[in-house]
């Protein structure tokens, strides 16, 4: 069994994912391009070693359909003989790329792979390969009865089933913007972020959009819930209707990329790797609620890992919704200090597709700025399942 090394990690800066966005006016295909030609770049490796590229995008239609992985490293300059795929786990769809990919490497499949993802929010929006389309068919119906339901109201479950009230969301939230402004400011973000050429911008995308310096948990207070609906107030009379598009995280464009191979394959090319993969696990749980699989795929990869939760320095745990994170740090008894230490997607933004690459991008940074040693990561993905990996700084 090999070693599975991070050698480098990078993304785009987070762009409001509606028309007007600083990343809106560039093509998905060229926005993960640009990202893929800086990875390349920064490393000096030879793109014709690489085996493949492992892409995660959600919306696979328009002008992210026809295995947007393997055009963009035709848009990238890579050469013809560079395949890639493109995979779809919901939200964790990179972090799934991050798992194929080094689980490749470790199994000998692979020598050298990138881990990838993108989501052009604002181009190909949320949904729009099911417009109109049953994509559950009866037989989901009928083992949930009422069916499934969208994902907010799913975060409205998890916020009752937990007890958290609204300003408790609204607080997480708040928190989230004034971690992510101040590391932005330090210039905790720029070792991650490489710069986006887009079309009729006269300077290169390299700050985080999404981020509102200002957020004070008094002014999400006065936002009105997002998704309240008269169906489910009768189907679901607990729900006390305090998910907000304050305290969820915003559309968003974006992309991220990993450069992984064996610890071998890095030595004999003269790179030093930054991280390790130290255990894998994935877990599904109610489709209703959602949004609860990270807290069983947590148990999992700890238990694999033979570690304790108070044995990682830094937990990164999706911000779809504020009460996700919350739950879960509450039912894994987790330090609250060490959870989402840069903000969240709340303020970095939830480029669904690219995600995965970008959490691990910052996690991976967060502990080579603070000597940190083992990090967490893990995502809620639609349909109730949830990815989680620990990495280990080298």
């Amino acid at each position: 069994m090999h070693d599975a090394v991070i050698v480098d990690i990078v993304r785009s800066a987070s762009g409001r994912g509606k028309p007007g966005g600083a990343l809106s006016g560039l093509h998905p295909v060229e926005l993960l391009a640009s990202v893929l030609r800086s990875l390349v770049d920064r490393t000096g490796i030879d793109p014709e070693l690489i085996d493949d590229v492992v892409t995660g995008c959600v919306g696979q239609v328009a002008e992210q359909s026809a295995n947007l992985g393997r055009n963009a490293v035709l848009a990238a300059g890579f050469p013809l003989s560079v395949p890639a795929t493109t995979v779809d786990r919901a939200c964790g769809s990179s972090q799934q790329a991050l798992h194929f990919a080094a689980q490749g490497v470790m199994a000998g499949a692979y020598d050298v792979v990138i881990a990838c993802g993108v989501e052009s929010m604002s181009r190909v929006p949320m949904g729009t390969a099911q417009i109109g389309l049953d994509p559950f068919g009866p037989s989901v119906a009928a083992r949930f009865p009422g069916g499934l339901v969208p994902q907010g109201i799913s975060a409205e479950l998890v916020t009752a089933a937990w007890g958290l009230t609204r300003d408790q969301l609204d607080a997480y939230a708040a928190r989230s913007h004034a971690l992510a402004a101040a590391t932005s400011d330090a210039g905790g973000f720029d070792n991650e972020i490489v710069p986006v050429h887009v079309p009729d911008r006269e300077a290169p995308v390299t700050r985080d959009e999404t981020i509102r310096a200002t957020t004070t948990t008094e002014a999400l207070a006065n936002l009105k819930p997002a998704f309240y609906d008269e169906a489910y107030r009768d189907r679901f009379p607990q729900l006390g209707w305090h998910i907000t598009a304050g305290n969820s995280s915003p559309l968003t464009d974006g992309a991220a990329a990993a450069l992984i191979m064996s610890a071998q394959r890095a030595s004999e090319l003269g790179l030093r790797p930054r991280a390790r993969f130290h255990a894998f696990a994935l877990a599904g749980d109610d489709p209703v609620m959602m949004l609860t699989g990270p807290i069983p795929a947590t148990r999992k990869v700890l238990s694999r890992a033979g570690l304790r939760i108070d044995d990682i320095d830094a937990y990164e745990v999706n911000e779809a919704f504020a009460p996700v994170p919350l739950a879960w740090a509450a039912d894994l008894k987790a330090d609250p200090e060490r959870l989402n230490p840069r903000g969240g997607a709340i303020a970095l933004g939830h480029a669904l597709g690219a995600s995965g690459v970008r959490l691990m991008a910052t996690l991976v940074n967060h502990l080579e700025q603070t000597g940190g040693r083992y990090g967490l990561q893990t995502m809620c993905e639609a349909g109730g399942m949830a990815n989680a990996t620990i990495v280990e700084r080298l």
